[in-house]
């Protein structure tokens, strides 16, 4: 480096991305973007070691802080730390580095009017993602503008790799479920890092790749590579209910067997047989009855259930381990 050469200064940031379920709906938490260019952001904040002593209770005060929401279930996903992810004016010598987590929580009407007073809300997370959604089958979206805008792009020249065709032809069979290649849910952060590399969303065109050309229909743009975090930590927590219950993080202490489904589908974003899920969800001795119902649900009344805490010192890998359709 020449003796002259300005110092590139790094910062370690923690982001987070917050999960609930709300009326069927999977959510992700949002803060105002104080930058005023309307995009989304996850909450986030630098790291201080003069004030705290690890990442986790560095990022849960800063939850805490931007949103009043105290975090419930929290794991480390990943550190994103690509030049450029995070360009903003006047930090041209500024290089953040972000360790992303993964929370879950409940929300009740009380926390969600503390979000709103904190500048916070809660975002259906296929807004940003909207072909991982299959609940009510295969997405439009992805064969009447993804596909064919890629089979353009895998066909351009490329000058980090040789040839170009047939390995970005692979990765598009494998991450879109074409051919012999089943569709896998899991792999939300490679389908999304194919239309940024593509160019097809709004975060290529921000960060000047090439090109750009933003395909209808393709999600909410969010601030920086935060909707790169959201796809880790979506295709992480689908990953996770199969082998670990974390999915009662999300419920309420008593629930309909229904109310589980419904949870199950909106994080997996798949359609479950009913009868299937029951056999699933008895044979895995994950819940079990409350002897209360409920006539919640507006029709005959359904058994109330509740998670059964005692698996865990008898499995050492209880989850629900949902498949295709």
């Amino acid at each position: 480096m020449p003796i002259d050469a300005p110092l590139m200064t790094v910062e370690i940031g923690l982001n987070a991305a917050v999960v609930s379920v709300t009326n069927r709906s999977p959510r992700i938490l949002a803060v105002r973007d104080e930058g005023g260019d309307g995009r989304d952001g996850l909450p986030f904040g630098p790291f201080d070691p003069a004030q705290h002593r690890t990442f986790e209770t560095s990022l849960r005060a800063s939850v805490e802080q931007q949103t009043a929401l105290d975090l419930g279930y929290i794991e480390q996903l990943y550190t994103f730390g690509d030049r450029g992810r995070h360009r903003s004016p006047g930090e041209a010598r500024l290089h953040v580095v972000s360790v992303g987590y993964l929370a879950l929580t409940r929300t009740d009407a009380e926390n969600n009017a503390r979000l709103a007073d904190a500048g916070a809300q809660w975002r259906d997370w296929y807004s940003y993602l909207p072909w991982e959604d299959w609940r009510q089958g295969r997405p439009a979206l992805i064969d009447q503008h993804i596909l064919p805008a890629l089979k353009i792009w895998e066909k351009q020249p490329s000058l980090d790799e040789a040839p170009a065709l047939p390995l970005r032809r692979a990765r598009i069979r494998l991450a879109f479920g074409l051919g012999d290649f089943p569709w896998d849910e899991e792999r939300v952060l490679e389908r999304y890092e194919l239309l940024y590399e593509a160019g097809l969303v709004g975060e290529a065109a921000i960060d000047g790749r090439g090109a750009a050309s933003i395909l209808p229909g393709t999600g909410q743009t969010m601030r920086h590579d935060h909707r790169r975090i959201v796809a880790t930590a979506i295709a992480r927590l689908r990953g996770k209910i199969k082998y670990r219950p974390v999915i009662f993080e999300l419920m309420p202490p008593e629930f309909t067997l229904t109310d589980l489904q419904a949870t199950v589908e909106a994080i997996s974003g798949r359609h479950l047989h009913k009868q299937n899920f029951r056999r699933l969800v008895e044979g895995a001795e994950l819940v079990e009855p409350t002897g209360m119902l409920t006539a919640a649900t507006g029709g005959r009344p359904a058994a109330l259930f509740r998670f059964r805490r005692q698996i865990l010192d008898e499995r050492p890998a209880p989850g629900l381990k949902v498949g295709g359709r």
